[in-house]
């Protein structure tokens, strides 16, 4: 442990450095106290006739009688009395660091130490301690203080919080129409209200009887709603009852799509009609759903015969379009246009099949029709008579150069050849050009 000047000035000017910084808001650090068992020969001594003394900032003072045995013995007893009260002080001090029980009570118990030292049988630095527990005792007075105003503050805190509990509550009052979550937020705020403490006896009344006004209002809306809710179900169930006899009533209907738009209609306005008694509202919508489900599984049986019906002509277009597609318009393009129509006829007789398979089986006898008509227009650009006109021009044109360059070359006349093969050339690009137009057509 540090050790310091503890004569009685040093003692004074502590004392008066703690007051300035305890009177600016900063309490200075407790005052060292040495232990005076390590030397009680420093703080007191033993006469020779036994007498025990402590020395003190005002002279000696006699504490007691030795005459049990060797003299330091005696010394080491009042200083382990000394050490006993500055320990009592740590404990104090700790106390009060770790705000363990009521700072008022460490204040009291700091003041009894205080007075105990006047007339203390016990050897040490009295006057290190008297300043440490005055320094002690400052402290406590602080976190009296300082608790005094904690109170107020907590109490602060309480009404306000219990004031925003009571204006939460006014407004679900007032304003709320979730009803179930409503109440339960009211029991909530009522089990909150339950743990806050601190309010005065006379404030917490006041804001109790706003919050009991607040959950009776609630209470009575509540009622009116459910009230007219009660009005409005009564009502939904006259309704349903009407949309009920009419699906049962329609259940024989033969007029597929009408009657289906109309089951449609009429679901619509059962959602429309609104909820309702639970008891009833059950019971009338397993009538209504009967009263559907008989209907469109009578559709669904007529629908399943169409579709066999429909299957089976699948099956029969299926069969025309194999002989369909062995039409060969090359061989006559006459007969297969004639096959064609044929088989057109044949097939609108047929009648209807699957909607998933029309664009299929369309689609292949479109092709057919296709490839028919292609040969008629290519056999009618190939007998286009000013197409083979100008083929024939061409082609002969060929025929004129190409002899003069022979004449030509004939004559020794290599470059009047030459320029004749030229022009041959050309012409005959022509002639190629011309034969393709027609056989593309």
């Amino acid at each position: 442990m540090t050790h310091q000047d503890t004569t009685p000035e040093a003692v004074a000017k502590k004392a008066a450095e703690d007051s300035t910084a305890s009177a600016t808001g900063s309490p200075a650090a407790a005052p060292v106290v040495p232990n005076a068992s390590q030397d009680p020969t420093k703080w007191g001594r033993v006469d020779d006739d036994g007498t025990v003394y402590v020395k003190t900032a005002d002279g000696e003072r006699a504490i007691g009688s030795w005459q049990a045995g060797d003299v330091s013995e005696g010394l080491a007893l009042y200083a382990r009395k000394f050490d006993d009260l500055l320990t009592e002080v740590e404990l104090l001090e700790t106390r009060l660091n770790t705000h363990a029980g009521e700072p008022k009570h460490t204040l009291s118990n700091a003041k009894h130490l205080r007075e105990s030292l006047t007339d203390a049988a016990v050897i040490g630095d009295l006057a290190a301690l008297a300043a440490r527990i005055d320094h002690l005792v400052a402290r406590a007075e602080q976190a009296v203080e300082g608790a005094k105003h904690e109170k107020e503050r907590v109490r602060a805190e309480a009404v306000a919080r219990k004031e925003a509990l009571v204006a939460e509550a006014e407004e679900i009052a007032s304003e709320a129409t979730h009803w179930k979550s409503a109440g339960d937020r009211l029991r909530q705020i009522l089990e909150e209200w339950k743990k806050v403490k601190g309010v005065d006896r006379k404030t917490d009344e006041q804001l109790w009887r706003r919050f009991s006004k607040a959950r009776d209002a609630f209470s009575r809306r509540r009622g009116s709603h459910f009230a007219e809710l009660d009005r409005q179900r009564a009502a939904a169930k006259a309704r349903k009852q009407e949309l009920v006899e009419e699906a049962e009533a329609l259940t024989e209907s033969s007029d597929w799509g009408e009657t289906a738009t109309r089951y449609k209609q009429l679901m619509s306005e059962w959602k429309a009609a609104g909820r309702a008694p639970k008891d009833s509202d059950e019971a009338l919508w397993q009538r209504f759903r009967a009263a559907q489900d008989h209907f469109f599984s009578r559709r669904s049986a007529a629908f399943s015969e169409r579709d066999a019906e429909f299957a089976e002509n699948a099956k029969l277009k299926e069969e025309l379009l194999v002989e369909a597609e062995q039409i060969d318009p090359s061989a006559d393009l006459k007969a297969a246009q004639n096959q064609l129509q044929r088989i057109q006829e044949r097939w609108d007789e047929v009648g209807k099949v699957p909607r998933e398979r029309m664009r299929e089986l369309e689609g292949r006898l479109r092709a057919v029709g296709d490839r028919v008509r292609q040969a008629a227009d290519a056999q009618w650009r190939r007998t286009d008579p000013e197409a083979q006109a100008r083929v024939d021009q061409f082609r002969e044109r060929v025929e004129q150069f190409e002899a003069q360059a022979e004449k030509a070359r004939a004559a020794g006349d290599e470059r009047r050849a030459k320029q004749a093969e030229d022009q041959a050339a050309q012409w005959r690009e022509w002639l190629t050009a011309a034969e393709q137009a027609i056989a593309t057509r």
